[in-house]
């Protein structure tokens, strides 16, 4: 009985075949809808997740805090207060520490031949490379001795290289840095850009005491990158260095802290929550198409629940029960929810790529909301099914052969 009541659903629906294509039409626009929705919002939240890891895995930056002038605090990073022994004195005594590596920076205009560029100067450690999960194109990058010797020589990114270095292999060359000569011993590997736009592959990295002695003037550095040991530990690191920061800088309980730690672990949760709720509002308003669709499907099944009138009365005259009815008409409306949820997973994968391939944008494709979207598209065409079915099977059936 049951594939009989499918073969009569399925029977219908060919007999009306521009009626059931634009039954189906609502399920499909709505079912595509959310598939295409909430892949580009996985895509957005893949995307920033992503580039907050390139910054470094278990990464905690330690900056300066914020200095007062005439009572007026001004921004974090501001006060001078770190120096390179705070960074030695962390990776010797703070437990679950990988490694460290103090930093600082600075805009300089470089000069190779007739062509000049302008970019972030970055003076660090070895321990950089690790630490800011970086690698090398080409060639090699600073070493201990470097640090040790004040050398002149620097790496440089793949943005500062095609713009200063045309059809021309940087390694080896001299460029200048400020009007001081410096040797590229090596090329990073391209990051892109980071989640805020900014050009990560736009930078020159030198030896820390180069530029804090030789280019900036200073003893203090502006950042001290962390790498926890692992995951598990980076809470427990984080305290460690504020603790033992508190205690080198004589910083008491009543005061306020010199220095800013930051987690990029609670950065990305924060990022992946919020990314999270897009895709949900994303895919929330996407699926009130398959609301409306639902109701299309009501409306034509009431639609053939009239035209069908002679027919139930005749079926129920000859035998047939409530029940037969009831499952006729429901599955009629299920199968309408099945094709047009399968034609629209189609159509929304297609608009994933085509979105992907054309905007340029990154749309992740899962199981999950295709489970989804199909799943209530079935569950629209039961839902809405239902009233006409019930309609249909308590029809009186003296009324129904009566009926003109």
């Amino acid at each position: 009985m049951f594939w009989e009541s499918v073969k009569i659903a399925l029977d219908a629906l060919v007999s009306n075949k521009l009626r059931s294509i634009l039954t189906m039409l609502g399920i499909i626009i709505g079912v595509g809808a959310v598939i295409a929705m909430v892949s580009i919002g996985m895509g957005v939240r893949d995307k920033v997740s992503n580039s907050i890891a390139s910054l470094g895995s278990n990464l905690i930056i330690v900056i300066p805090g914020a200095a007062s002038s005439s009572g007026v605090r001004q921004a974090a990073g501001t006060n001078i207060t770190l120096t390179l022994k705070d960074a030695e004195a962390m990776a010797r005594e703070v437990y679950g520490i990988g490694e460290v590596a103090p930093s600082v920076s600075k805009q300089y205009q470089m000069v190779a031949g007739n062509m000049n560029w302008t970019t972030n100067v970055q003076g660090t450690t070895p321990e950089y490379l690790e630490v800011r999960n970086l690698s090398v194109q080409a060639g090699s990058f600073i070493t201990d001795e470097d640090v040790e010797t004040r050398n002149r020589v620097a790496v440089i990114g793949t943005t500062v290289a095609s713009n200063l270095f045309t059809n021309i292999n940087p390694i080896g060359q001299s460029i200048r840095i400020n009007n001081a000569p410096f040797t590229i011993i090596g090329v990073l590997e391209s990051k892109g850009q980071s989640a805020g736009g900014q050009d990560q592959d736009d930078t020159v990295i030198i030896p820390l005491t180069t530029a804090q002695e030789r280019m900036m003037g200073i003893t203090y550095v502006q950042t001290i990158s962390v790498q926890a040991a692992n995951s598990e530990v980076v809470d427990q690191v984080q305290e460690g260095i504020t603790s033992l920061l508190r205690a080198r800088h004589d910083i008491t309980a009543d005061k306020t802290d010199d220095f800013t730690v930051r987690n990029l672990a609670s950065v990305m949760a924060t990022a992946q929550e919020t990314t999270g709720t897009i895709t949900l509002l994303l895919g929330s308003i996407a699926a009130i198409s398959l609301l409306v669709g639902g109701i299309g499907i009501m409306n034509i099944m009431m639609v053939s629940v009239t035209e069908r009138t002679r027919e139930i009365g005749i079926r129920k005259a000859l035998g047939a029960r409530y029940s037969n009815i009831l499952m006729q008409f429901l599955i009629e409306a299920i199968v309408i929810g099945v094709i047009g949820g399968a034609i629209g997973i189609v159509t929304g994968i297609g608009i994933s790529y085509a979105i992907s391939s054309v905007a340029g944008w990154n749309t992740v494709i899962t199981a999950t909301p295709i489970l989804v979207a199909f799943g209530f598209s079935v569950g629209i065409g039961l839902f809405f099914g239902l009233y006409p079915a019930r309609k249909a099977a308590l029809l009186n059936p003296i009324d129904a052969l009566r009926y003109e």
